[in-house]
């Protein structure tokens, strides 16, 4: 045990050392590929070798291989760095090593995800009744939204899709915008409807559906019926008009794919962007992203709890009879699963209501702020900056500038392709971010643009 408390404590302190260089450090590494590899490759050891001497080990050989995602200048894919709490309850959590899948296995990670769930449910303005189920990530919550909206549209139908599969069941219509993120897609694929099931729909100058354009296309046909709708375009942040929406689409099942948007409900300046969020069927949200929990944390919801069960759940003999509760495992689609509820639990109770929304509004005025700065400085901005996305453009090459940017150091920014042209996309997530980093950034960009 005492060996225990030296190589946790050794751990922590590595992790909390690592942490306070986020402010300093490159945020990309000059990383040497075969340097790396090697660290980390050889033959495998024969003979067991002690835990301490491992982890000195691991660290060494990570070290120049780390991203410095958690800090204050990462602005690539929409990634927040962990906040102290949730970072803390995951280090917990690790030491605890619980299994996720019901109150059996973890009555403490139950009755967290509950409590977690409901204040998530609160803050995103989602039904009280709704089930969450806490899963991977977004792909995770796109594919048992979207599972569920099968199981549903297909029983409305008469046909009993878990038991008798796709093969001869009527044909499920998908309608979704051409914008729609690449998850939509890749659920659709695991799902069995594959990628030509979806009937495309177009979207406006900013990304959002076209609402009328949806209404056309959901009248073209008939049959059941499953709308996919988005909060917070991955290119410029622009919500779909969720009320409007839901009039267009009718009866459709209607599934909301909000990563990172849906957070906008938790700050009273950008709530009116998800008006009528509470008008569909299922929800998809991310946790690593704006609400800033560790990797991997994300959030499935659904209108309908018994739907949601349904498409997900399974027994097993040796299951039966253990006092397993609905939930937990029913919701999500790993049986073996993390207790990620500590983390989220304990990120919330660390911001409460009122830090959740003004992690939320400080990002966007942020993301405001870079917007202007780089404008200031003559390059041209494609996006209505109206949450923490912003799309930049100064002409000529601009893969070569992202890589001179990267390898600068000062922050970290992708590439995107919208609308057949190429943009450096920032993306504005993370709690420790400040004006003097933003403004510090905006600098080095327009500095290596000017070269």
């Amino acid at each position: 045990m005492d060996d225990m408390h030296a190589l946790l404590g050794r751990a922590a302190e590595l992790g909390a050392d690592y942490r306070a260089t986020l402010a300093d450090r490159p945020v990309a590494p000059a990383v040497d590929p075969a340097a790396l590899r090697s660290a980390f490759g050889g033959p495998l050891p024969s003979r067991p070798a002690p835990p301490s001497e491992v982890l000195e080990h691991l660290a060494r050989a990570a070290e120049p291989g780390l991203v410095a995602t958690a800090g204050p200048r990462f602005f690539g894919f929409v990634i927040g760095g962990a906040l102290p709490a949730a970072t803390a309850a995951d280090v917990l959590a690790t030491g605890w090593d619980q299994n996720g899948f019901n109150a059996v296995l973890s009555p403490a990670a139950a009755a967290a995800e509950e409590a977690a769930g409901g204040w998530l449910k609160e803050l995103l303005e989602l039904p009280a009744s709704a089930s969450a189920g806490f899963v991977t990530g977004g792909q995770a919550a796109n594919t048992a939204g979207l599972a569920a909206a099968r199981h549903h549209v297909l029983a409305e139908a008469g046909w009993d899709v878990e038991r008798d599969g796709l093969t001869g069941a009527p044909r499920v219509r998908v309608v979704a915008s051409e914008e729609r993120h690449a998850t939509v897609d890749r659920a659709l694929r695991l799902l069995g409807f594959g990628t030509r099931a979806v009937e495309p729909v177009k979207a406006g100058p900013q990304g959002a559906i076209d609402v009328g354009d949806l209404r056309r296309v959901c009248a073209a046909g008939s049959g059941p019926l499953i709308v996919c709708l988005q909060a917070g375009n991955v290119n410029t942040g622009a919500c779909d008009d969720l009320r409007a929406a839901r009039e267009a689409a009718g009866d459709a099942w209607i599934h909301v794919d909000g990563a990172f948007g849906l957070w906008a409900a938790a700050n009273p300046g950008t709530r009116p962007l998800l008006d009528g969020v509470e008008l569909a069927d299922s929800w998809a949200c991310d946790g690593h992203k704006w609400l800033n929990v560790p990797y991997d944390s994300g959030f499935v919801f659904c209108a309908r709890p018994d739907v949601h069960a349904a498409a997900i759940a399974y027994r097993a003999a040796y299951l039966t009879g253990a006092g397993e509760v609905s939930g937990m495992g029913d919701l999500t689609l790993e049986s073996s699963r993390r207790a990620r509820g500590f983390a989220v639990w304990a990120a919330l109770r660390e911001l409460g209501r009122d830090g959740v929304a003004e992690l939320v509004g400080r990002c966007c005025r942020l993301a405001r702020r870079f917007a202007a700065k780089l404008a200031d400085g003559g390059a041209e901005i494609a996006n209505d900056v109206v949450l923490n996305q912003v799309l930049v453009s100064f002409g000529g090459d601009t893969d070569a500038l992202i890589r001179k940017i990267q390898d600068d150091g000062t922050c970290w920014l992708g590439g995107t392709t919208w609308r057949g042209r190429r943009y450096l996309r920032i993306s504005v997530s993370g709690w420790l971010t400040t004006e003097a980093d933003v403004d510090r950034s905006a600098e080095a960009i327009l500095r290596l643009a000017g070269q």
